[in-house]
């Protein structure tokens, strides 16, 4: 077993109609090293499916000693108010927060991802989220999407850096931070809610990580899933509101006018959708409340190059 590594994870999935997926994540699971021994749970919430998980019931039936525990919602929470009952219920020190399609590369992919918090390069670092390299399942070639800094080029053949945001789809979070910070907003069903509760955490002091030693493998299509003007008038609103929330009043602008501009490049002339977003993210000042990130935190943000204009 490799030393100094986190021995009390709790592996958080949320799963919609996808129990082949999932079934193929909890086998690479089933083969990782050492597993009983940093695994304090696995919390798995269906989020309403609409199709049977009758093999996942079997697999856990099978491997009591996964410590499996698997939820069922009668309704689609979403992203946010899932995970948020996933952390609730949690009772590992740290959560390990995966998609259900994300599936271990090596055996030794558990183990290196409880090391993280002791490796020397996080030692005075406050790290309050890793996030870990993902590429494609199928073309084993990055996902930049899940990459978590927009500098890619710039950031790509680091090993580690500290950076401003983590990414939904694979992070290990500690979970004393939740304590200070509160969880998801409730008022977002899909899109930003990770920089949402990113900034939140950067401004207890806490810093969030990039390690690239793990590579996770993620099976959505290299084609990335494809936007629909629904899920884009939520990136849209959700993003716009997180800037009003906690950045300058000059961000906003330029937030919402920028993702106007990305609304239309994938909407396909939804126009409909393109005024009711304009006119959402035009009421977020008199519905939203701010409270501005420190200054400290804003320097921490311009140290590791965020983008912060959209």
């Amino acid at each position: 077993m490799i030393p100094n590594i986190v021995e009390s994870i709790s592996i958080l999935i949320i799963t919609y109609n996808r129990p082949d997926d999932l079934l193929d994540f909890l086998k690479s699971l089933q083969i990782q090293e050492n597993a009983s021994h940093i695994i304090k749970e696995v919390l798995i919430l269906d989020n309403a499916s609409t199709i049977s998980y009758d093999s996942i019931q079997s697999f856990i039936s099978q491997n009591p000693n996964l410590k499996i525990k698997f939820i069922v919602s009668d309704e689609n929470l979403g992203v946010a108010r899932g995970r948020n009952k996933l952390m609730s219920m949690a009772e590992g020190d740290w959560l390990l927060v995966l998609d259900d399609d994300i599936l271990f590369s090596e055996p030794t992919d558990l183990e290196k991802i409880a090391a993280l918090p002791h490796k020397e390069f996080f030692a005075n670092t406050n790290t309050a989220v890793f996030t870990m390299r993902v590429i494609y399942y199928d073309t084993k070639q990055v996902q930049i999407t899940a990459f978590p800094h927009k500098k890619y080029e710039l950031y790509k053949d680091k090993a580690q850096f500290l950076t401003s945001y983590y990414i939904g789809c694979s992070h290990l979070m500690n979970r004393s931070v939740l304590e200070t910070t509160g969880v998801y907003p409730t008022d977002f069903f899909y899109g930003m809610e990770e920089y949402d509760l990113s900034y939140r955490i950067l401004n207890t002091g806490a810093t969030i990580a990039y390690d690239g030693e793990v590579t996770l493998q993620h099976k959505e299509s290299p084609l990335g899933r494809q936007p629909n003007y629904k899920k884009l008038q939520m990136q849209w609103v959700n993003k716009t509101k997180v800037v009003w929330r906690y950045l300058p009043v000059m961000y906003f602008f330029t937030t919402a006018l920028l993702w106007s501009f990305q609304y239309l490049k994938f909407a396909k002339g939804n126009l409909g959708g393109y005024f009711k977003a304009w006119g959402l993210a035009l009421s977020i000042p008199f519905t939203q409340k701010r409270n501005p990130v420190s200054s400290e935190t804003l320097e921490y943000l311009r140290k590791v190059q965020a983008r912060l204009w959209y």
